[in-house]
């Protein structure tokens, strides 16, 4: 199913870069042709108009998104962004992306995602209310509890998620909780799901320390973004005796190489919105800090921060990726040259969807579980995940982004070599 109206919405950087990705690993893998050829292309891409009325009384219209990617290992997952820049090439990208993650984590998903072009930041609750339930309403032919599962991603949230449920119950007429996660939990929602992104970089950061035979504890951090992923991540690397050295949100950054008391930034983000101005700490933009010296940088923000222009400026030893693509082709040839050890996003940022995966269960079973056993079994998969891209990487020879892909491809192509080709 299609609505493509302009094909160049294609062509956005970051699908560019999936596909070189899933390229090299293909020839990696000496992947069959018309499997290799059919992970290139997604399996469905929705486009809609979503007409919502203003405050003001008119009538704006939003181009909104839904890609699935992947269907031969089980329903779709993904994420839904909110952003002034969301385009159908970068929504077919992070599909692709999601695929080869949830594949890596041995989930029972295939991978997709949503956007809707807007700017979140300049409408009323009201306002974005009214698009979260239309958009809902004109992907509805595309999503369901057993077909695709959408939750919050960029501009997104637990708010975002309970209304798109609603909105699908109510033309259901039954409450059906399995239609999205990230949900509020007295709808529904999992316990440990908001703070598990974050939480599973802190995981694939003990694995990394491990193997590289340096403790985790006194090492300089430098976090870009502040938002739900990275706050999570700053906090629990903050508590585990790290030295949070800088921090970065949309206004620009900030940095005591001393390291910054996180529960007081938080306290001051609540208060002021933005991590700028918090005292003993000196301005820098989003730029600069990616550039600071520390051990550890974890680009939790946008993608295509790392790139070709700065990577050689990059000081960091260890990049763990918590945003989707921020480093590109380009720069990663230039950290593996340089011996950094980049966790790529399919492996870093996998505690959300793995999460969802958990919530998604509870949901069609009415029963849930504590979040001790939300975080124990977050734990275990995310361990199980990095010790097989770690032992596959030694094996190939090759770096943690390529090792990982070669996983996640493998599995999916794996699928359809084994269901053929209908009809």
């Amino acid at each position: 199913m299609a609505e493509m109206t302009d094909i160049s919405e294609f062509e956005s950087p970051l699908y560019r870069t999936a596909l070189v990705q899933l390229d090299r690993v293909a020839a990696r893998l000496d992947l069959e042709s018309n499997i290799h050829e059919r992970l290139r292309h997604p399996r469905r891409a929705l486009v809609v108009s979503i007409p919502v009325r203003m405050d003001d009384g008119n009538t704006k219209v939003f181009r909104g998104y839904r890609v699935q990617h992947s269907t031969v290992l089980g329903p779709t997952k993904g994420g839904l962004r909110y952003d002034a820049d969301v385009n159908l090439g970068e929504v077919t990208a992070l599909a692709m992306l999601m695929s080869w993650k949830c594949a890596l984590a041995g989930l029972p998903y295939g991978g997709a995602k949503g956007g809707v072009r807007c700017n979140p930041r300049a409408m009323s609750v009201t306002e974005r209310e009214n698009l979260t339930r239309r958009y809902t309403v004109e992907i509805m032919l595309v999503i369901g509890p057993d077909h695709d599962i959408p939750a919050p991603d960029l501009g997104t949230d637990e708010q975002t998620m309970a209304w798109m449920m609603d909105t699908y119950s109510m033309t259901q007429g039954k409450t059906v909780p399995g239609i999205v996660t990230g949900k509020p939990l007295i709808v529904g929602g999992s316990a440990g799901r908001r703070e598990a992104t974050g939480r599973g970089i802190v995981y694939a950061l003990y694995q990394a320390a491990r193997h590289l035979s340096q403790p985790l504890r006194g090492q300089r951090v430098v976090v870009q973004g502040f938002g739900n992923v990275g706050s999570v991540a700053a906090r629990l690397l903050w508590r585990e005796g790290c030295v949070i050295s800088g921090v970065g949100d949309v206004k620009g950054g900030i940095v005591n190489p001393h390291g910054i008391d996180i529960r007081q930034l938080e306290a001051h983000v609540a208060e002021a919105g933005t991590v700028a101005g918090f005292p003993g700490t000196e301005p820098v933009s989003n730029a600069e800090l990616l550039e600071q010296p520390c051990d550890i940088l974890v680009p939790a923000a946008i993608g295509s921060q790392i790139r070709e222009d700065n990577a050689d400026r990059i000081k960091a030893t260890i990049v763990a990726e918590g945003a989707n693509g921020p480093t590109t082709p380009e720069a990663d040839a230039i950290l593996r040259d340089r011996g950094v050890t980049v966790i790529p996003d399919i492996l870093a940022n996998a505690g959300g969807v793995i999460v969802s995966y958990f919530e998604w269960v509870q949901g069609l079973q009415y029963y849930f579980w504590r979040e001790s056993e939300i975080t124990t079994r977050l734990q275990e998969i995310m361990t199980r995940a990095f010790n097989r891209v770690w032992a596959l990487g030694a094996k190939e020879g090759t770096d943690l982004r390529t090792a990982a892909l070669m996983e996640g491809v493998r599995r999916v192509a794996e699928g359809y070599r084994v269901r053929g080709l209908y009809p």
